[in-house]
């Protein structure tokens, strides 16, 4: 029997217990990670690729989100080489080829970037076009159910 966590935008879950992380998204991106020696999962949210250094750091921002959750999973017993991620989300929401609106593929880039920088590899995607994803994730086996949820105008 499975607990379920929803996740939304600047949050980032860690399914030490078994766990089905949900979350729903645009032109945000969630990466999915999971450590098959340890069996358990984590999955972030976030809404931009690079937090600009005003503010507060928020996990709103993918370079933030994605370090921070690699470190929440090695302070509780995972290690990187055991861990290999999945990519979800980066619709272009608006469908223009402007390069400033295209949130959706710059948080794509992001992770790929981060995820390369940490040596973890990333064994599956379903990212970019014009739909939305709601993910599914069981945390103690790193499967993934995925639905799309058709044309999006939000996030």
């Amino acid at each position: 029997m499975y607990t379920r966590k929803f996740i939304h935008v600047g949050e980032i879950f860690v399914g030490a217990k078994p766990t089905e992380i949900v979350t729903v998204l645009g032109s945000c991106v969630a990466v999915c990670l999971y450590d098959r020696t340890e069996q358990v999962g984590a999955m972030n949210h976030y809404l931009l690729p690079l937090w600009n250094g005003n503010g507060l750091q928020s996990p709103k921002f993918g370079n933030i989100s994605i370090p921070k959750m690699i470190e929440n999973m090695v302070n509780i017993g995972c290690n990187t080489h055991n861990i290999e991620a999945k990519l979800f989300g980066g619709a272009n929401i608006n469908q223009t080829n402007i390069e400033n609106m295209m949130i959706g593929k710059k948080n794509i880039i992001i992770a790929k970037e981060i995820l390369k920088e940490h040596r973890i590899k990333i064994i599956a995607e379903d990212t970019g076009g014009t739909k939305g994803r709601r993910i599914l994730m069981r945390s103690d086996s790193g499967k993934i159910l995925l639905r799309y949820t058709g044309e999006i105008n939000g996030h």
